[in-house]
């Protein structure tokens, strides 16, 4: 007998996207509130991490479909481009080089994390049971594994990459799909409470973490220095620099990555023939450019403010889609995910400490792999708005070596499951 298909509660995108809104403004009105009881509450849980969780229990709880929702869809190909625009816009670019080689480093060791992570975690849980990764042909749970390192050292443009290549059965790429989220959501989670101990675990780690304290002071500063009350006229100006960046991404895109897909195809190796990957290129470049002209101005005029809400919309459409009871029904798949993010997580904070890497640089390289672009900059603008081009830009790196390690790690897994 054929399952019957469960009816979300709203259908309605409208409907579900009021909702969202509503739950954005609750969070930072309460955040804003005065009283010693939400004083003490948001500095236990920050505001990003609610705005994060809330939405997820729609979908925990049936009351949306994530999967047939267009929300995340319009909101990370027209709100993610055009908020990257508009924080990148007042960025001081010689600041960020200044930021030094260990975001990098940090960024690479992430990568290494999730490719001797997952051989490593099927090993661990095939000698506690060996039925959790068992399978064979395209049920071979390692199949869908390779799936979930594309994802975690890309995004999806290598995921799909993962599973042409390595054909998991659709029923195992189901389940894949759903550790990859569940399990990366909750490392973020954990990623974002760190944000309000960031000094404490600087601290542990014994590093030094002034230059980013400089540039998000001189970014402040700066800001200060040309604040104005936006007119009208401002705000159209602001929105069209933002979604006029984001049509022209869209454009150029729509032309490019047809034409490497047909004409170059080797460098599909790279993503260059994902449109997705050229949106986030052109529109950070765009801004990046931006900054050099009278065009920063506009940061007075509310810029990257306007980009901040465009990025928390965008949260709560990420975390929409998280199903936590989902970890119920396949909880030996789980267990491998749970254990390959811990193995990733430990290789980061013992070089973390080694190098002496601020929380910053391990938070925002782990999720330029394990999120991607429209993840990492919404990580690094938690830390401060000004810093989001640094996660543009390692996320833009783990693209181009998404394919290369995730494959390895492919290989890896079939050794380990033999």
């Amino acid at each position: 007998m054929e399952e019957e298909h469960f009816k979300p509660f709203f259908t309605n995108d409208a409907v579900i996207f009021g909702i969202l809104m509503t739950i954005l403004a609750v969070v930072f009105k309460t955040a804003a509130n005065k009283s010693p009881g939400w004083q003490k509450f948001y500095k236990v849980i920050p505001t990003i991490l609610l705005c994060y969780f809330l939405p997820s229990l729609l979908n925990t709880f049936g009351l949306v479909d994530a999967e047939e929702s267009r929300l995340y869809f319009v909101a990370s190909r027209y709100l993610l481009p055009a908020c990257l625009v508009l924080l990148t816009l007042s960025v001081d670019l010689k600041e960020i080089i200044r930021l030094g080689p260990k975001a990098v480093v940090m960024f690479l060791t992430a990568t290494v994390g999730v490719v001797i992570g997952g051989p490593l975690a099927i090993l661990i849980v095939s000698a506690i049971d060996p039925d959790f990764v068992g399978g064979i042909g395209p049920d071979a749970v390692w199949r869908g594994m390779t799936t979930i390192a594309g994802s975690w050292i890309g995004g999806s443009a290598n995921q799909a990459a993962m599973y042409e290549l390595f054909q998991p059965s659709d029923s195992l790429f189901s389940v894949s799909i759903t550790v990859d989220v569940i399990v990366a959501e909750l490392w973020m989670a954990a990623l974002l409470l760190g944000i309000g101990r960031a000094d404490d675990i600087d601290n542990f780690l014994k590093a030094d973490s002034s230059a980013i304290t400089k540039l998000k002071n001189k970014m402040e500063a700066y800001s200060l220095s040309i604040a104005k009350i936006p007119s009208v006229a401002d705000l159209m100006i602001i929105l069209a620099i933002g979604f006029g960046a984001t049509g022209f991404s869209h454009f150029i895109a729509d032309i490019v990555a047809p034409y490497i897909a047909e004409n170059a195809p080797y460098l599909k190796n790279f993503s260059l023939d994902a449109e997705f990957f050229w949106i986030v290129v052109i529109s950070t470049t765009i801004g990046v450019i931006f900054s050099f002209t009278k065009l920063r101005e506009l940061e007075g005029a509310g810029a990257s403010r306007i980009g901040t809400v465009f990025i928390f919309i965008l949260v709560a459409t990420i975390g929409m889609k998280m199903d936590v009871l989902a970890i119920l029904e396949n909880p030996g798949f789980f267990l491998v995910g749970l254990i390959w993010m811990a193995i990733h997580v430990a290789l980061l904070i013992i070089i973390a400490k080694l190098i002496k890497a601020p929380y910053f640089f391990l938070a925002v390289g782990s999720k330029a792999n394990i999120g991607g672009a429209a993840s990492a900059p919404v990580l690094a603008a938690a830390f401060h708005p000004a810093l989001a081009p640094v996660g543009v830009l390692l996320a833009v790196l783990g693209y181009a070596l998404g394919t290369y390690g995730a494959w390895l790690c492919g290989i890896l897994m079939q050794v380990a499951a033999k």
